[in-house]
């Protein structure tokens, strides 16, 4: 004799394992007042399931930080080192661009080869950054004047390794 179950016992159906998890969490309870942390443990478990525990901003950011190491060669590293500052702060740019954060790159970088002033100030930092990791005193190019010939960081090399860089990110789309 074979029983057939019906629609409504089909739909009700739990596998083994849960109807167990059921019955265990029961038997934890029975006795017991159920409390507000007991619901939030409860739920807890479900609360990032299928999402990463790492908030978007700093997976764009990661993601920025990542191309920019693999793609941006600067021997010394202080151009590396400012560039993913200013992207650190610019934090509403990225969140702007959280599903396409290369984007946001590429906006910045555009801003800083397409603004002198910005440009200068960036060059600057990247030259504090360069005395700072080697210990030694900056040359600072300014202005429309020459550059010191020992200096590893002059207004249009940088430009020319922004623009490089820009032109990968806008390769990777």
């Amino acid at each position: 004799m074979t029983s057939q179950n019906s629609p409504e016992e089909s739909r009700n159906f739990k596998p083994n394992r849960e109807k167990e998890d059921e019955q265990f969490q029961t038997d934890i309870f029975r006795g017991r007042k159920f409390t507000l942390a007991d619901a939030i443990a409860k739920e807890g478990g479900t609360f990032l399931k299928g999402e990463s525990p790492v908030p978007k901003l700093e997976q764009a950011k990661a993601t920025i930080h990542y191309f920019i190491d693999r793609n941006l060669s600067d021997i010394s590293g202080a151009l590396q080192a400012i560039l993913q500052r200013w992207l650190d702060e610019d934090t509403i740019r990225v969140a702007r661009n959280l599903e396409t954060p290369l984007q946001a790159l590429l906006e910045l970088l555009d801003s800083l080869v397409n603004n002198s002033e910005m440009l200068y100030e960036f060059v600057r930092q990247v030259d504090v950054k360069w005395g700072e990791l080697n210990d030694e005193r900056p040359h600072f190019q300014r202005p429309h004047q020459p550059p010191h010939p020992e200096d590893e960081y002059t207004h249009e090399s940088v430009r020319q390794q922004l623009l490089e860089l820009r032109r990968r990110v806008e390769a990777s789309f």
